[in-house]
């Protein structure tokens, strides 16, 4: 059988939501705002900014929300990836505190914004299943959340493996926790509507305008684009698993990683009931993660993880995914591919999300992976402070911003890391 037959090489949620047609207006001179990427982070910095009256121009070197901000798969969680215990060890407990709580925020807050704007993107409270891929897995889950610090607990609870069936049409796992405020959202629709809310609140909006280039000026920037400079008095940098040689600096402290998708053809009727009855999005524990979730309508199963120790290209990646969804699905073995795609994420060599200034100019980046609902709400704390209000604050403000010796941005040791995790992930315990 071939698996790709008439497959697309572009994601799913472009099907639905084409990439915009923005209009190539000349480039302004100078504005008060310049924001590097048209992602998630980059409109809604733009959108506080230009509502609160700086003019605001957003430069992407391809379309606008072309990057992973369409490119994922729709799961929102509160994505602060390191425990209580290990933020505690390097910052404190207080700090840690603050920082968990804000993920939390980051969750509540994205709700709140799609609901105030109307934004129709199927945003919806599904919860999340988190699968314990071994038994040893499952009790460290259940630990977990038994010794959740006092003041930062979130809704959550177990499900044994003899009642996995009642998540999961599956018995690959062993259990796993149900976390239960996390939610769904159509990304590209959601990345629509943002666009639209900047675009009416004044920002402009260029894509195919990469910035080659950034020159301090006294108190001011010069951006060099292929279409001409623009000095701008504030500049935003948002470029995630994006980031190059513009901004050398920030390119040495994230990691970029492919992570692929495919989509499969529309399922048999009935069939989505059995494999994932209560519409959750899934994660799982493994190092090397898979994710996975219904598409909005429920007629195909949508499903992402890493498949190779280098990158590689999606008539390769999809074959792979397909085998792995077949291992948590074996009633999937004869489903073909509709999509396969893939994007690049931005790790940090500490697994926390950064937000910051350096010599000048603000940024936040490095999701690592679990970014949609945290890029948008520090994208918004970032064009904040750029309006030097007190509210954009962040307990991220400040941290220092690892790197390590003889990275520039090209992660050799990424292919080891990844068969190390690998062979990690396979053992028992």
């Amino acid at each position: 059988m071939d698996l790709l037959e008439n497959c697309k090489l572009t994601p799913y949620w472009w099907d639905d939501v084409p990439r915009p047609v923005v209009v190539d207006n000349p480039l302004p001179a100078q504005v008060d705002v310049a924001v590097i990427g048209a992602g998630y982070t980059g409109l809604h910095a733009a959108l506080q900014t230009a509502r609160g009256g700086r003019s605001t121009l957003v430069l992407d070197a391809e379309e606008a929300g072309w990057g992973c901000s369409t490119r994922n798969g729709g799961q929102v969680s509160t994505s602060i990836k390191p425990s209580f215990e290990q933020l505690a060890r390097r910052h404190g407990a207080e700090r840690a505190g603050e920082i968990l709580r804000e993920g939390q925020r980051s969750l509540a807050w994205m709700g709140e914004f799609v609901r105030s704007e109307g934004i129709a993107c199927d945003f919806h409270q599904v919860g999340r299943f988190h699968a314990a891929h071994n038994a040893a897995q499952y009790a460290a889950l259940a630990a977990r959340l038994a010794n959740q610090p006092k003041g930062l607990e979130i809704p959550a609870h177990m499900v044994p493996r003899a009642e996995q069936h009642g998540e999961l049409g599956s018995d690959a796992y062993w259990g796993g926790a149900v976390y239960t405020q996390h939610c769904s959202v159509h990304p590209a629709r959601y990345h629509q509507g943002l666009l639209e809310r900047a675009l009416a609140a004044g920002a402009q909006v260029q894509g195919r305008c990469p910035v080659a280039g950034i020159e301090c000026q006294g108190d001011k920037f010069l951006l060099s684009t292929p279409r001409g400079q623009v000095l701008a008095r504030d500049v935003v940098v948002a470029t995630n698993g994006y980031t190059g040689k513009a901004t050398p600096w920030l390119q040495r402290r994230v990691i970029p990683i492919g992570s692929y998708m495919i989509a499969t053809e529309p399922l048999p009727d009935g069939l989505m009931d059995r494999l994932m009855p209560r519409n959750r999005i899934v994660s799982d524990t493994r190092k090397v993660v898979y994710y996975y979730r219904a598409s909005p309508d429920r007629r195909r199963i949508l499903f992402g993880g890493r498949v190779s120790h280098q990158e590689t290209n999606n008539r390769v990646s999809g074959p792979l995914l397909h085998a792995d969804m077949v291992n948590v699905f074996p009633q999937l073995r004869d489903v073909k591919i509709s999509h396969s795609w893939s994007g690049f994420v931005a790790y940090t060599f500490d697994e926390l999300m950064h937000v910051g200034k350096h010599e000048g100019m603000h940024y936040a980046m490095g999701y690592c992976g679990a970014g949609v609902g945290t890029s948008s709400y520090f994208g918004m704390r970032v064009g904040q402070q750029v309006l030097g209000l007190a509210e954009g604050r962040t307990a991220l403000d400040g941290l220092a911003f690892q790197t390590r010796p003889f990275y520039t941005g090209n992660p050799w040791f990424l292919a080891p890391s990844v068969r190390y995790y690998r062979w990690r992930d396979q053992r028992p315990v």
